[in-house]
């Protein structure tokens, strides 16, 4: 039987490093991106012999051509494509840079289209593309506008593209963590992190953010063919935090 061939962008840390290391458990090969060569090469030692780490920014078109070039020489196919490379600053209203405007949708929104639209060539039928959204597309919350806005945009993208991945047999879903235990969480309150990770375990239901693991069970699921009648849904994972 055949193994899986798996891309997951941003999979050198985080989120999308746990999403690699459990398809990789659970028979995948994967392929794995990110914009540092060493910190790369780090993730794809830890990872093992099934992952490989190729360098790609999602925002170039550029960049990515030659990566899926690498991946159809090398396999000749996705199997599964983890559109999981993103990011985001938070800022109130009145201070919110041009910068960050440009740099969340880049990499979120123009990201996601071109990380999709490259693969899909080497996609065919029975192949399933998920996306990391986050519960911050329907609950962003004070200070994260900019960033809910970028996932809010790829819920409705991904809407229009079940429409027109019609009769490909290609599946389409997006995973929206809630506030999950990562390094970039913490990045991205800056100087006031504690604050922020206390109010974001206050706001939860279940009392307590989730960890990258649990995220991964989620997107393990949606790329299986356990989920092979799910098409088109953004499923939470957020311990009903953004419900509250």
């Amino acid at each position: 039987m055949n193994r899986n061939v798996a891309v997951v962008t941003g999979g050198s840390s985080g989120i999308g490093f746990a999403i690699a290391k459990r398809l990789i458990d659970d028979g995948a090969d994967v392929v794995i991106t990110g914009r540092r060569q060493a910190v790369l090469d780090e993730a794809v030692h830890r990872l093992g012999r099934s992952a490989i780490g190729i360098v790609a920014d999602v925002a170039s078109a550029a960049s990515l051509a030659p990566f899926y070039e690498s991946v159809k020489n090398r396999f000749g196919r996705i199997d599964i494509l983890v559109a999981n490379a993103g990011g985001g600053s938070h800022a109130p209203l009145g201070q919110i840079t041009e910068e960050q405007i440009d740099q969340q949708f880049s990499t979120n929104v123009k990201g996601v289209v071109l990380t999709v639209q490259g693969a899909l060539g080497l996609m065919s039928s029975g192949a399933s593309i998920v996306i990391v959204g986050s519960s911050s597309s329907i609950d962003p919350g004070p200070t994260m506008s900019v960033y809910g806005g970028t996932k809010a945009a790829v819920r409705n993208m991904v809407r229009s593209w079940v429409a027109e991945l019609k009769g490909t047999g290609i599946r389409i879903n997006i995973l929206s963590p809630g506030p999950t235990n990562t390094a970039s969480l913490r990045e991205a309150f800056g100087e006031h992190a504690e604050e922020g990770m206390a109010f974001l375990t206050a706001k939860s239901p279940l009392g307590r953010i989730g960890e990258p693991e649990e995220i991964a069970s989620v997107a393990a699921f949606l790329a299986s063919d356990a989920a092979s009648y799910v098409n088109g849904v953004e499923l939470f994972a957020d311990g009903g935090a953004s419900q509250t």
